[in-house]
């Protein structure tokens, strides 16, 4: 049986995902909103960082993460962003399946990562992604828009967010634009730890 299609990030209080500047995602307040992921075991794991790091209930959400995770999705602004910032060993070590209007061949780098560029819309990213999953699920990675373009488009089963107390006032807004008339949530879960709140939510047509 196919997997769920969810996505997951770290938001700030204040509504935002991102920095508007694709100049500014290593900045500070970027770094203060993904603070609570650094000290982490499993991240340190996954990016060849060395041995150590914390355990807890936010490492095993981590780990669970990426261990549901068969194949991702991403927006042509996070890949550029991602192949300037991930090491050569990208951190997904799955296809993932990039929406673009770019057409390019598939780009595989060690550790089990390729990217296959989509030239025909969200839709068919989405069925490459479920074909390559098998029986986990698919994340949509992001940025903003293509996560948007995914909840109105009714494609996402659920997400989750590490609510960050970290404040960013301008930037790119996780439900800027959202249609909340055919969009409804059901909370599945919230766990508070010392860094983040971790909220999950199922996602119904209203």
């Amino acid at each position: 049986m196919a997997g769920k299609v969810f996505f997951s990030v770290s938001m700030s209080l204040d509504g935002f995902i991102a920095p508007e500047s694709l100049g500014d995602l290593m900045g500070q307040q970027w770094m203060e909103l993904q603070r609570w992921m650094f000290p982490l075991r499993f991240f340190r794991e996954n990016l060849k960082l060395g041995e150590g790091g914390e355990e807890g209930r936010d490492n095993d959400i981590a780990r669970e993460t990426f261990e549901r995770t068969g194949a991702s999705v991403m927006g042509k602004r996070m890949f550029d962003a991602g192949e300037q910032m991930w090491p050569e060993e990208a951190p997904f070590h799955t296809p993932v399946f990039v929406v673009t209007h770019t057409k390019s061949d598939p780009w595989e780098r060690p550790g089990g990562t390729t990217f296959h560029f989509v030239n025909d819309g969200i839709e068919s990213a989405l069925d490459q992604a479920r074909e390559a999953a098998g029986d986990r699920d698919v994340r949509i990675a992001g940025g903003g828009a293509t996560i948007l373009e995914y909840v109105n488009a009714g494609l996402i089963d659920e997400f989750s967010i590490a609510l960050s107390p970290v404040l960013f006032g301008s930037g790119i807004r996780l439900f800027e634009g959202v249609d909340a008339g055919r969009v409804a949530l059901e909370q599945v879960r919230a766990e508070p730890s010392p860094r983040v709140t971790h909220l999950t939510y199922a996602v119904r047509e209203r």
